[in-house]
This record gives C-alpha cells, sequence and structure tokens, in this order.
C-alpha cells in the first residue's frame, strides 16, 4: 500500500514539474517576442534618426557648397543657389 502511495505521489510530482517546465518555456518565448519587437521598434526609429541626420548633413553641404561658389564668383548665396 505504501509503494503505491509513494507511486502516486512521485508521478504527480513529474506531471507538476511537466507542467510548471511548460509554462517556462511559454514564459520565455513570450519574452523572446517582446524583446524582438522591441528590437524592431528600435531599429525603426534609428533608421528614421539616421535619415534625418542625413537630409541635414545633404542641406549644409549644399548651403557651404553655395557660400563658396557665391565667394567666388563674387555673387550673393541665393544667386549662387540658382545657379
Amino acid at each position: 500500500m505504501r509503494k503505491i502511495i509513494l507511486a502516486a505521489a512521485v508521478a504527480g510530482a513529474a506531471l507538476s514539474l511537466a507542467a510548471c517546465s511548460e509554462a517556462t518555456e511559454d514564459s520565455a518565448s513570450d519574452a523572446v517576442d517582446s524583446a524582438a519587437a522591441d528590437t524592431e521598434a528600435n531599429a525603426d526609429a534609428l533608421a528614421a534618426e539616421i535619415d534625418e541626420a542625413a537630409d541635414d548633413v545633404s542641406a549644409a553641404a549644399e548651403d557651404a557648397t553655395n557660400e563658396i561658389e557665391a565667394e567666388v564668383q563674387d555673387e550673393t548665396p541665393s544667386e549662387a543657389a540658382v545657379d
């Protein structure tokens, strides 16, 4: 009788560990999915910042080019921009 109770207790413990392990796997999977979503959102935000910075650099280079051209050709920067 004692062996049957012990066997039932061991079986119950094994089942609870299996269920706990499955819950842990689900939790880990959810954490990975969340981290992937965060990484994607951060990558999108970084891409937008890079595009904005590239536009700023391009505008600054255009302004510098116009100022140099104006100085060389004895024009105003507005006249150089039109050329």
